[in-house]
């Protein structure tokens, strides 16, 4: 069986099945939709699967991707950006371009395990 970086537009069951593989392999939980409200995705990234945290050096990696992103879609996009959060332990970000949904989920994925493999 394959582990997958992340998954985008799942089922609940899918998203707990995963949620589980990743605590087992001690790798960071990441999942994408789409958000109705806007038509563009919703990223989340909880580091509760595993046995590490981002370290301040890590969130600033993270806020510059973020922040890429936000000039993006408010250029790019008919829909603005919508919001974020960001700490240790847990990233959410809404608004993200569907054509930039895989990027970014790969970036945070491997940025996590450049630190913490």
């Amino acid at each position: 069986m394959t582990f997958h970086k992340y998954l985008a537009d799942s089922k609940m069951f899918e998203y707990d099945r995963h949620y589980g593989e990743c605590q087992q392999q001690n790798k960071p939980f990441i999942k994408s939709k789409i958000n109705p409200a806007h038509g563009n995705s919703t990223i989340i990234m909880d580091l509760m699967t595993c046995n590490y945290v981002f370290s301040k050096s890590e969130q600033n990696e993270i806020e510059t991707i973020i922040q890429d992103e936000i000039k993006f879609v408010n250029l790019n996009c008919k829909n603005s950006f919508n919001d974020y959060s960001l700490n240790e332990e847990l990233i959410w970000i809404d608004g993200v371009s569907s054509d930039h949904v895989d990027f970014i989920c790969r970036s945070l994925y491997d940025l996590s395990q450049k630190f913490h493999n």
